[in-house]
């Protein structure tokens, strides 16, 4: 037997006893456990509403949890901190008296307060939260949307995923083991300063140019770079992804979703007239243009990296936050597009539930922080989990970054057993760890 059974039908990792035995019967026949758990997984997501789109907001540096959504009134001064804490609509929740709309809108999102990384620092930070997989030497991990465009469809007239702002590393959250050609297209220019330019959009960060104005320019480009760092193979394809990119970018349906002239003022105006509030708004535009996932870079001014200057870092960054995100819910919701699109708010760890008295910060803490989901299925008004008092570890629920990523594939209708083999054959696993937080679904 499997060493499943725990007593009657109680569950060990979620399978039954009875299941236990169904797969001790069947493996005889020839099909494996992790067959079987494939099997389950193409199951439970046949029963969900297909094209679940994603508006990934990537919180730079690691919110502290202490000022956004784990507040410690009761705690001693070099803990709680300077803001006051507001009630929400949510039983149990509190947030920071910077974020008043959120506060309002919280029946619309969901919190895990007890989230745990095993990763501390920031460049393998981004990619453990943008995939759910960690970067080892010769492994880079495809990114949440490179999963979406690799394992189902998008509109052929709109970029299916795209970029909005520069990553922290040049390859994270893209289309790492699965390929460039799953790459998102990146724009880093910032719409709240004027119209997007499309024959902008970003290029390998290996080539030595500011600008693409046309398409030969383009080619002359690529062929420097391919001489310098790669094979005639690999050139291929990037050349196929920018040719591909261009035409996309060229479609009348990919030009008007990136016009935000077309939005009314007042439309703008909620989201801020930054470029966090403007990036949301047009990931908002182009989800509903037929994009499948967009992933905005969420920070307005140096992000939330606050080892120092943390008071007046959060004065400017957490309003910002709370008028993007509470307008991109609501603004969804008006639409009838917050059902099949998820959005989620995170960084890479939290913050040191202690303020460090010389510098006048926080630092880095991946021991218990606090995320949030909407959307795509997701129940609104939920929180999940406990930390202790001072919020430095989890008291009930501790979750992991492979559980949030497992969720996410729950939510976007994305098989976590999906197998790739690598061009020398070996074979990858989407998701081999991690549980559904079956609270949330």
């Amino acid at each position: 037997m499997l060493g499943f059974y725990t007593g009657n039908d109680q569950t060990c990792g979620g399978v039954s006893r009875r299941e236990a035995l169904r797969i001790g019967g069947i493996s005889g026949l020839g099909l494996s456990l992790p067959n079987w758990l494939r099997q389950q997984a193409l199951s439970d997501e046949s029963a969900r509403p297909k094209d679940v789109n994603c508006i990934f907001l990537w919180l730079l540096g690691g919110p502290s949890q202490i000022e956004t959504y784990d507040l410690k009134p009761h705690a001693p001064v070099e803990i709680r901190g300077e803001f006051q804490p507001i009630q929400t609509a949510t039983p149990g929740l509190l947030v920071n008296e910077l974020m008043p709309k959120l506060a309002q809108s919280s029946q619309l999102y969901s919190v895990i307060r007890s989230m745990t990384s095993t990763v501390t620092g920031h460049p393998l930070g981004h990619y453990y939260l943008n995939s759910g997989r960690q970067k080892l030497p010769g492994f880079t991990p495809a990114g949440f949307g490179a999963a979406v465009m690799q394992q189902q469809q998008s509109a052929a007239d709109v970029p299916g995923f795209v970029q909005l702002g520069k990553t922290y590393r040049p390859d994270v959250g893209k289309g790492g083991y699965l390929g460039r050609k799953f790459d998102p297209i990146e724009i880093r220019q910032d719409p709240n300063r004027g119209p997007i330019d499309l024959s902008n959009f970003a290029r390998p960060d290996a080539v030595d140019i500011d600008r693409f104005d046309g398409r030969q320019r383009l080619l002359t480009a690529l062929d420097a770079y391919q001489e310098q760092v790669e094979s005639q193979a690999a050139f291929g394809v990037t050349d196929s992804f920018y040719e591909k990119a261009f035409s996309i970018l060229a479609s009348p349906k990919t030009k008007q979703a990136f016009d935000l002239s077309q939005e009314p003022d007042k439309v703008r105006d909620a989201y801020g007239r930054n470029r966090v509030g403007q990036r949301m708004l047009l990931a908002r535009r182009l989800i509903e243009a037929g994009s499948r996932f967009v992933r905005v870079q969420g920070y307005a001014f140096r992000g939330y990296d606050t080892h120092f200057n943390h008071w007046d870092t959060m004065r400017k960054e957490l309003p910002v936050y709370d008028s993007a995100y509470s307008a991109l819910l609501e603004d969804l919701q008006d639409r009838g597009m917050l059902e099949n699109t998820l959005v989620v708010t995170v960084g890479e760890f939290g913050r040191t539930p202690v303020i460090n008295k010389v510098r006048g910060g926080r630092d880095h803490w991946s021991n218990c922080f606090s995320l949030t989901l909407s959307g795509g299925g997701i129940k609104p008004g939920q929180l999940i989990g406990e930390s202790d008092r001072t919020g430095a570890y989890p008291k009930s629920r501790r979750l992991t970054v492979p559980d949030f990523a497992r969720t996410i594939y729950h939510a976007l209708g994305l098989n976590p057993y999906d197998e790739f083999h690598t061009n020398d054959g070996r074979p990858i696993v989407a998701l081999p760890q991690g549980e559904v937080v079956r609270e949330l679904v």
